[in-house]
């Protein structure tokens, strides 16, 4: 298979979006997941999973939020917060965040000033598109894998598809079989975890 490039950013495939009982639960987050799994080998060591976790106290507005999901309100170790089974064995780095947008000084590290993040995950209408739209204000190249996303519902994926799309040449929605069927590129990016000098 061959390498596709930049940075794959796997967002928020959690316990608490795939179990069916589970409020937050995507109901495609199979589907998803099945994506996510085809795009892992042409990218090797640059992935990095996500993580969405609840504040120790929330402040603002995040207040009214948290009132409305106090169920949610759980330390960062609690079951709920755990990647699935899947992707926990398999994900070498992860970045945790207490907002919706993963685009944190770390991912956009991990990304470079120039780079290129090709996004997947959960829920497409909220924390894929406010990752997608952060790094794209960034300067940073976004793809959207629709197919290797899930929303809220099939209506709220549509929609969020359909807003990312508007950022065009910004923003850019994709599917798994064109990420894949792309030339390699003609350099690979460092890998994850490389520092000058190492």
């Amino acid at each position: 298979m061959s390498e596709v490039s930049g940075l794959l950013a796997v967002i928020d495939m959690q316990r608490v979006f795939a179990e069916p009982d589970s409020p937050w639960a995507a109901p495609r987050f199979a589907e998803a997941a099945a994506g996510v799994r085809r795009l892992l080998p042409a990218f090797g060591d640059r992935v990095v999973f996500t993580r969405f976790l609840a504040p120790d106290e929330p402040a603002g507005a995040w207040r009214d939020y948290y009132a409305r999901w106090p169920f949610a309100l759980q330390p960062p170790h609690a079951p709920l917060w755990r990647l699935t089974d899947e992707f926990a064995s398999v994900a070498r780095h992860v970045v945790d965040a207490t907002t919706f947008g993963k685009w944190t000084p770390r991912l956009a590290e991990l990304a470079g000033p120039a780079g290129r993040l090709v996004l997947a995950g959960v829920s497409t209408d909220c924390c894929v598109l406010s990752t997608a739209l952060a790094a794209a204000d960034a300067g940073v190249e976004v793809l959207v894998a629709a197919d290797a996303c899930a929303g809220a519902d099939d209506d709220a994926h549509a929609r969020a598809l359909h807003l990312l799309d508007l950022y065009r040449p910004l923003v850019r929605v994709t599917t798994v079989g064109e990420l894949l069927r792309e030339p390699p590129a003609p350099d690979r990016p460092r890998a994850i975890g490389h520092r000058p000098g190492e």
